[in-house]
């Protein structure tokens, strides 16, 4: 188990154990791998370091930082006005999903690149699959539906040749599809993982930032910026997260053998009713939602499988090492 590097450190509420990040930024640390992060932090009312959340260029540091130190990155960036994910939250999925398949393997966590994992819509980041890489050495197929954001991940694997050994992108042509052009006929995965987008429209994506404006401690937003980023097709869908899974569920059933556990991030606890309804229509066997915490914010994993016991038994025997 990771401990802080300063033993006054306090431990974050909610955020799993395996989690690197569970403990406040040491921005000492930090910095010493990442140089350019200190023109960012500052001391606040509370006499302890942090940087403006609300300035993109600091988060962006901070990430760059804190991949740097706990991933091994030598160079990450990504295009302007992207996606600039917050790393907890990312690694808690990944090490929440490591426990699932923990749960189908004896309690053993299946570790290296024999584990195949798909991410959806892996955006111009590719965060999820540098965490899954560097902790359990699984491989990733990448899908996304913006040139932009696949070439941001091309650059990363670029210039860090350990990701690209277990790192595979590929393009998804249709607004439609979710997997019908990117898992290929008898491909099979271990997992899938989605972070969908959670909003219907582009007004409510702006009205979800004046309330992490507000959060952050500020009357109304400084700027009409994302905070955290984000392009259209990362934030919002027409129908929003909801239509968005049931998609996903739908199109999930006609592919049931391909997949161990299909898993999604569930952000809005209102989509929770429409979802199971569509995995029930869809003969899902099994169904596990996850929860987690991160400060204030609360969401959750929702996994479902089409196999049968005896199939997770011989998949697991033909694919999973000891």
């Amino acid at each position: 188990m990771t401990t802080p590097s300063n033993p006054a450190q306090t431990e974050k509420k909610g955020l799993h154990p395996r989690n690197p990040h569970r403990f406040a930024y040491d921005f000492k640390a930090l910095i010493e791998v990442c140089p350019p992060l200190a023109a960012f932090v500052s001391i606040n009312k509370y006499k302890t370091e942090t940087i403006d959340f609300s300035d993109p260029k600091a988060v962006l540091m901070l990430n760059r930082a804190l991949l740097m130190q706990f991933y091994g990155i030598s160079e990450w960036n990504i295009p302007a006005g992207y996606l600039c994910p917050p790393i907890p939250g990312r690694a808690d999925y990944i090490h929440h999903v490591a426990d699932l398949l923990a749960g189908s393997n004896n309690g053993i966590i299946p570790r290296g690149n024999s584990v195949r994992v798909l991410d959806i819509g892996t955006g111009a980041s590719m965060v999820y699959p540098i965490v899954g890489i560097k902790e359990y050495g699984w491989s990733f197929t990448g899908s996304d539906i913006d040139p932009k954001a696949f070439d941001s991940v091309k650059q990363i694997m670029k210039t860090n040749p350990q990701l690209a050994k277990n790192m595979e992108c590929r393009f998804q042509k249709s607004a439609t599809d979710i997997f019908k052009g990117i898992v290929k006929s008898g491909e099979h995965f271990d997992l899938t993982i989605s972070n969908p987008p959670f909003h219907s429209s582009l007004a409510e994506a702006m009205a979800g930032t004046e309330r992490k404006w507000k959060n952050l401690g500020y009357k109304k937003a400084k700027t009409n910026e994302l905070n955290f980023g984000g392009q259209n097709a990362e934030l919002w869908c027409e129908g929003g997260e909801q239509a968005f899974v049931n998609a996903m569920i739908g199109q999930s059933a006609d592919i049931p053998e391909s997949c161990f556990w299909f898993t999604t991030l569930i952000s809005k606890s209102e989509s929770l009713r429409g979802v199971y309804k569509a995995l029930k229509k869809a003969g899902a066997v099994d169904v596990k939602t996850i929860d987690m915490a991160q400060g204030q914010k609360t969401s959750r994993i929702v996994a479902w499988s089409f196999l049968s016991n005896s199939r997770r038994t011989e998949w697991r025997i033909r694919n999973w090492k000891a």
